[in-house]
């Protein structure tokens, strides 16, 4: 996703686990021979990244067997953390965004450009499904919500950075904005709604993940884990699912302000325990799929074409698709298509539309 980090950006999140260099003195070593040490990726925050974007295509597959309390208790399950947890982890690589003119320049390289391309490809596709033309620009279709909460958080960087208390600051302005009803113009209702977690993230420090991969955190992450999951078989049949979106009202939900103010503020702890379980048993070390977490950002914005065409030629419709099986069946294929549009093959193809690098448009910087 935009949560992506180049090597540089999460070398700089992440202390190297090896420890650090020893220094050489400069007129120990010819200047044509010296050798500037680069510290190695860390692959946790890409084990995350891959492991929680193939949650999305999935709890998008899911919506039309949602009538299926399987296939619900599923939905709640992953709309609870899997978005809070990816804002979390670009709170987290947004730490150091302003340090340098590269990440500064991605806001339009990989924000702006990318967002308007992808509303306007969504807008032909869906009209070539049949459905009415429809191409509001400040008004994000779908997915695309990410790109503009993700710009207007990054922008907000430097505020957060300089207050005291930013956290607590966070959560009340998460609480209060349920009072009311916010637009979904420019994703507002969205960036209001997750704000607390990308300030958590922007806040942690490499510390804390050392504490979440103790050996004694990991039986708590499965227990936790476990409970939401049985919280979820036992709600499924009577919870609505607006809450779980993160950007409805207490008007919206018909709930008076304290029933509100309750349910946003045991939604908010539900989802930060499940996102500090998530980080406690992701792998460490580098696996398989460290290197596809690194491309997180095409699966986000191409798996919605997969789906779209899939659910309006009735793929996701089938009987056998409304129960245990059918919902596990879907979570596989959509792991499977999460592979895919990971692959470097598929970035090769699509790079030039979703990670344009307009040099053009930049001034250089000053020797």
């Amino acid at each position: 996703m935009t949560g992506d980090a180049t090597p540089g950006e999460q070398r700089t999140a992440l202390t190297a686990r090896s420890g650090p260099v020893a220094a050489v003195p400069r007129q120990a070593v010819p200047e044509a021979e010296r050798v500037v040490p680069i510290k190695k990726r860390d692959p946790f925050l890409d084990n995350v990244k891959f492991l929680v974007i193939a949650l999305v295509p999935t709890g998008h597959a899911l919506v039309p067997t949602l009538a299926a309390d399987s296939a619900r208790a599923m939905y709640i399950f992953i709309y609870t953390f899997h978005m809070p947890l990816f804002v979390l982890v670009s709170g987290y690589l947004s730490r150091n965004f302003w340090n340098s003119d590269a990440k500064t320049n991605k806001l339009v390289d990989t924000f702006v450009v990318p967002y308007v391309i992808v509303e306007v490809g969504y807008a032909a596709l869906r009209y070539a499904l049949g459905q009415k033309w429809s191409l509001t620009i400040i008004d994000p279709a779908w997915l695309n919500w990410y790109l503009l909460a993700l710009l207007f958080w990054r922008l907000s960087t430097p505020v957060w950075k300089r207050m005291k208390y930013p956290v607590p600051v966070a959560i009340v302005i998460y609480l209060v904005a349920g009072f009311s009803e916010i637009s979904g113009d420019f994703s507002m209702d969205r960036f209001f709604g997750l704000m607390p977690f990308f300030v958590i993230g922007l806040v942690m420090r490499p510390e804390h993940f050392d504490l979440l991969g103790r050996r004694w955190v990991k039986p708590v992450g499965v227990a936790v884990l476990a409970g939401a999951a049985a919280v979820a078989l036992y709600v499924a049949p009577r919870a609505k699912l607006s809450p779980f979106y993160y950007k409805a009202s207490f008007k919206t939900l018909d709930l008076s302000w304290y029933t509100g103010l309750g349910l946003r503020a045991a939604l908010l702890v539900c989802a930060l325990a499940m996102c500090l379980a998530v980080l406690a048993l992701v792998p460490r070390r580098e696996t398989w799929f460290t290197e596809l977490g690194t491309r997180t950002l095409y699966c986000y914005l191409l798996h919605g074409v997969v789906v779209l065409v899939a659910k309006e030629q009735g793929g996701l419709s089938f009987p056998w698709l409304f129960g245990p099986l059918g919902a596990l069946a879907i979570l596989s294929s959509c792991f499977a298509l999460t592979i895919v549009l990971c692959l470097p093959q598929t970035r090769d193809l699509f790079k030039w539309v979703l990670e344009p690098r307009l040099t053009w448009l930049y001034r250089r910087p000053s020797k």
